[in-house]
This record gives C-alpha cells, sequence and structure tokens, in this order.
C-alpha cells in the first residue's frame, strides 16, 4: 500500500476521506491547506496526492506543481466541486494523473487510487499488447480474406479493367481503391474519389462531366468535370448504386466511349481514365428490380470485389488496433498502449460499423485513455457510448439477463426471491424471462 497525502480545506471531507482510506490499509496523512501541502511534500516523499483544487490564496495546481518538481513520477489526483474547462485543462496539461468532480462516491477515489497504484508498481504494464512493425497503408491485415484482396490487387492494378467493389459501410472500399491506383501505372496522376449519394441528382451530370458556359443559371464560366481533372488517373465512384436510373445511361455511354459532353456543350471529347466502383447495396437485385441497368451492371463488374467485414477477419483486429494506436499517437502527442485485456475486449466485439468504427474508437481511447493504458475496462466504456443505439440496447438486454441469471441461481431458482432482490416486480421478472425464452426453466 501506498503512503498518500491529502489536501482539502473542509475538516468534513478531509476526514471522511482520510478514514475512509485508512480502512482500506493505506497510510494517510491529511492537511488543510496548500502551504502545509507544500511543506509535507518538501520534506517526505508521497507516490500518491489527493488534492481539492480551489484551497485558499493558492489551489490545488500549486500542490500539483510542487508534487511533480519533488517527484516527477508522483501520482496527483484533484477534486472539485467548481470545475470549469480552464482548470480541467491546467490539470491535464500539468501532468495530473486524474481528475474527480465533486460529489463523488467514496469507491470511485479508491478505484482512482488503486489506477494510480498499478501505474506506480508497472502492474498492467506487462501485458501491454506487443507492437510490430506496422504496415504504412490502413488496408492491412494478415487474415486469409485480406490475403485474398492483396493478390487481387497485384492481379487488376496493372489492367485498366472497371472495377466494382462490394462490402459494408466501414469496410475500407476507398481504401482498396487506393492501393489499387498506387500499385498502377497511374499511380504518378490523380486520384479524385465521387461521393455519388451526397450529390444531388440534377448536379451529378455537370459534377463529372463538366459544363460550358451559360449551360445553367449561375453557369458563368466553363467547368472542368471530375473525368477530365482526372485525365490518365483513377476515379473512384462510391455509392454507384445510388445514381438515378436517367443518369445511368450517360455513365454507360461514358465507359464505353470513353468521351465526355460537358453539359450544354455540342461536342464531346476523348478523356482517359480508370474507373472503381463501389457499392455497399446489392446491385443484382437492384437490376432484378429495375432500378439499376443490367447493361451498366455488366459493364462496371468488369472485377468484382467483395471486401469482408472486419467480424469475418478477426486475426485483423490487433493489427488494425495497433496500427490506429500508432497513428494517433503520433498525432495526438501521446504514448497510449493497448494492453492485452484491451484487445481481448476488442475482439469480443462484432463490429456493426467495421474497420472504420474501430478507428474511431482507437482515436477515442488514444485521447481518453487514463494513464495511457487502454485496457478492458476501458474499451467496454468506450463501445457502450459510442456504439450504435440498437447495439447499445442489445447490450444493455444481454447484461441485465446475466444478472438476472445470476440472482436465479443464487435463489436457487426462487423467482419471488429473485424479483424481490432485483427489486421489480414478479410478474415484470416473468415477462422478461418468456422473453429470452426462459420462463420455463427453474
Amino acid at each position: 500500500m501506498q503512503r498518500l497525502l491529502v489536501v482539502e480545506d473542509d475538516a468534513g471531507v478531509r476526514t471522511t476521506i482520510k478514514t475512509f482510506l485508512e480502512l482500506e490499509g493505506y497510510e494517510v496523512e491529511a492537511v488543510s491547506s496548500t502551504a502545509e501541502a507544500i511543506r509535507r511534500l518538501s520534506e517526505s516523499e508521497f507516490p500518491i496526492v489527493i488534492s481539492d483544487i480551489y484551497l485558499d490564496e493558492r489551489t490545488g495546481l500549486d500542490v500539483l506543481a510542487a508534487a511533480r518538481r519533488q517527484n516527477p513520477d508522483c501520482a496527483v489526483i484533484l477534486m472539485t466541486a467548481r470545475g470549469t474547462m480552464e482548470t480541467v485543462m491546467a490539470a491535464t496539461q500539468g501532468g495530473a494523473f486524474d481528475y474527480i468532480a465533486k460529489p463523488f462516491e467514496l469507491d470511485t477515489l479508491l478505484k482512482a487510487v488503486k489506477r494510480a497504484e498499478e501505474r506506480l508498481s508497472g502492474q498492467g504494464l506487462e501485458d501491454t499488447a506487443e507492437e510490430e512493425d506496422l504496415p504504412e497503408s490502413e488496408m492491412i491485415g494478415s487474415s486469409p480474406q485480406m490475403v485474398e484482396i492483396y493478390k487481387i490487387v497485384s492481379r487488376v492494378a496493372s489492367t485498366d479493367a472497371t472495377i466494382l467493389v462490394e462490402g459494408e459501410t466501414g469496410t475500407g472500399k476507398e481504401l482498396f481503391a487506393r492501393m489499387v491506383h498506387r500499385n498502377s501505372p497511374r499511380a504518378q496522376h490523380p486520384f479524385l474519389p465521387v461521393d455519388c449519394a451526397s450529390i444531388a441528382p440534377t448536379l451529378l451530370e455537370s459534377e463529372l462531366f463538366g459544363a460550358v458556359k451559360g449551360a445553367y443559371t449561375g453557369a458563368d464560366r466553363d467547368r472542368m468535370g471530375i473525368f477530365e481533372a482526372a485525365n490518365h488517373g483513377t476515379v473512384f465512384l462510391d455509392e454507384i448504386g445510388d445514381i438515378e436510373l436517367n443518369f445511368q445511361l450517360k455513365l454507360l455511354r461514358f465507359l464505353q466511349e470513353r468521351e465526355i459532353r460537358p453539359l450544354g456543350s455540342a461536342k464531346s471529347r476523348p478523356v482517359d481514365v480508370r474507373v472503381i466502383a463501389a457499392t455497399n447495396r446489392d446491385l443484382q437485385r437492384l437490376v432484378e428490380q429495375g432500378k439499376f441497368r443490367e447493361d451498366l451492371w455488366f459493364r462496371v463488374n468488369v472485377v468484382r470485389v467483395i471486401l469482408p467485414p472486419l467480424r469475418e477477419r478477426k486475426g485483423d483486429v490487433a493489427l488494425l488496433a495497433h496500427y490506429f494506436v500508432k497513428k494517433y499517437n503520433q498525432r495526438y502527442g501521446r504514448q497510449a498502449r493497448l494492453t492485452d485485456s484491451g484487445l481481448e475486449a476488442l475482439n469480443e466485439y462484432t463490429w456493426p460499423g467495421n474497420v472504420r468504427q474501430l478507428q474511431h474508437l482507437m482515436e477515442r481511447l488514444v485521447i481518453l485513455a487514463p494513464d495511457a493504458r487502454i485496457d478492458q475496462g476501458a474499451v467496454r466504456d468506450a463501445l457502450r457510448a459510442t456504439e450504435p443505439r440498437e447495439h447499445a440496447v442489445e447490450t444493455l438486454a444481454d447484461a441485465e439477463m446475466d444478472q438476472i441469471r445470476k440472482v436465479l441461481a443464487a435463489t436457487g431458482g426462487n423467482k419471488s426471491r429473485a424479483a424481490r432482490i432485483l427489486g421489480i416486480e414478479r410478474k415484470t421478472l416473468y415477462r422478461k424471462l418468456e422473453r429470452a425464452g426462459l420462463a420455463g426453466q427453474d
């Protein structure tokens, strides 16, 4: 157990904290002023300091600075009931280990103290998951599915074949297109992505083919389209399944003839671009429904690539997670480390948002991870805070049923007693058990 210094001007709060921590086995010294705290820090070493921020003419930030001067490894936990963005920023930038808002549960303070102990003792550092040499591209993975994707890239990159990339949202369709472009003879020329779903149907033609002066209201000059701007390069048409039928024929003609006719112009001119299209919709079904032209489907489907969802390539989660930790450590000047327990929590998840969801989660964790360790608790808390609502509801329901099962087991299956312990009506318990298919079980 560590020696603790508690700095709190409220006598009642000071006594409560001191008594509670001593009952937990800690050696605690408590003082009431900044001056007393700084004096004691100069006389003796305290690995952990707990201080209120607003004390007297000086503040807990002065205690923080003094503690860090005496011992750069000192873990300082700051408390306040009047926190502002400025004080939180000052505490964080000053090297505070944690920041607790009053009023708080004593268990919350104890958890912060135990985390500080773990960091000071190096506990948990041994389980930091190893970082191997990581690739520069985010299109990474060593699973059999990704190896097949790499093989496809190696085969098609040197050609001009039109490619259709299919896959769920967040699987990396644009990353795949960029990888093909970078490995092609067109690599020194533009790569221009177009989100077809975000451009109004009336504007898509002028965006892709360009327009001449006077072609529409406000067209006061000739405007180059994306296909011409990407000449000798690659155009990535994302969400091609959202293009309206009346424009699909014009796109088909372009893919066949490789000529553009700007809106309002009577002349066509050749353009040399490779087209990679992508969709998260079932184009074949859209063809059957009459919402997508069959001839355009055949034209874009020269090479078809289906990117696997992350849940089917679980072996790649660790590599991706480490990549994103490294990336965001560099971006934000952090030193976050993913622990084995954190990686285990990542591998337990089903990733409905695929690689994009994992990327955003790791960015959040790098920014917010306490004491630079991304462990199981941090991952699960972040997932609960960020996952789509329907998955969050599902997670809460699962947790509730786990609790019900535990209470039923402890009561020997006595539902009346279990309902009392759970604080719910007996009929409510039966209803929950029926929904879970457990109503007939004792």
